[in-house]
């Protein structure tokens, strides 16, 4: 009787901590969650339902605006731009961060620590800084007003590199010793033993990649010139009036803009919830 008495008052406190620990949730995801509810009543409202700043009613929700935002701007122009720059730029970056993350966490070479040191190092560097240099650099190439200008002076990201390096540390160094007792060289290794492994790692840097790409603005700003090579947060960018603004046809492209990035999150949720929480970042 007395255990009994005794744990009652307990799982009442549990209960309740879990009753509180859910209201606070749902309020954080409320919060987190009215931005996208704005943006997407904005972008369904018909042209002028919101000059009076209030919300538009059900019944005036549709396409209509969505619709007028595809005919009257180069809209998929931009969006098959972005998609051509951020898939290309995945496949080079993660292929770059994956050997380089490889190199520093299995291999065994003098002043690993130190290049470690380097490349983290530059995660403190504005982005803002580097403008000028990469700009010079891609003209000096011939590159600007191209794809190229975009994609390539972002090939290997400084975070990627890390988190490929911290992942790959959990790799056991045994398995890699008996792939080469069997005869198998340095690529043979990274393919057969390393990349099988590490589907979560990919996954990751595969979503982190594609989202920074697509959500990109400084750089294909000052890199791309002509309209018909901007992307989509670039042409965005100028649906922007200097005395007015067409609200819900800019939330319009900016909900389009943002589909790509949820459908890819959802497909890939599981690896990439498990690719950080093996890679010890939280």
């Amino acid at each position: 009787m007395s255990a009994t008495t005794a744990t009652t008052p307990t799982r009442r406190r549990e209960r309740a901590g879990r009753r509180w620990r859910f209201v606070a949730l749902l309020l954080i995801s409320l919060v987190w969650l009215f931005p996208l509810v704005w943006m997407t009543l904005t972008a369904l409202s018909p042209p002028g339902s919101l000059v009076g700043g209030g919300l538009p009613r059900l019944g005036e929700l549709g396409l209509t605006t969505v619709r007028e935002a595809l005919a009257t701007y180069p809209v998929t122009t931009w969006a098959v731009n972005s998609l051509a720059i951020a898939v290309v730029a995945v496949v080079l970056t993660v292929v770059v961060d994956l050997l380089a993350g490889y190199v520093l966490a299995k291999r065994r070479f003098p002043g690993r620590a130190v290049v470690l040191m380097a490349i983290v190092a530059t995660l403190m560097i504005p982005v803002q800084v580097l403008l000028i240099p990469q700009f010079e650099l891609v003209a000096q190439l011939g590159w600007v007003n191209s794809y190229w200008a975009v994609i390539v002076p972002r090939s290997a990201e400084a975070f990627g590199i890390f988190l490929a390096r911290q992942y790959l540390m959990s790799i056991p160094d045994e398995l890699l010793e008996a792939a080469r007792l069997d005869g198998a060289n340095q690529w043979q290794v990274f393919t057969r033993v390393i990349l099988p492994l590490a589907r979560p790692l990919v996954a990751v840097l595969v979503v982190m990649t594609f989202m920074y790409r697509w959500n990109e603005f400084a750089w294909p700003l000052v890199a791309l010139r002509d309209p018909d090579l901007y992307t989509l947060p670039v042409g965005l960018a100028f649906l922007q009036g200097q005395y007015a603004t067409d609200y819900p046809t800019l939330m319009a492209g900016a909900l389009l803009s943002m589909l790509p990035i949820l459908l890819l999150f959802v497909v890939a949720q599981r690896f990439f919830v498990a690719g950080l929480a093996r890679s010890g970042l939280k």
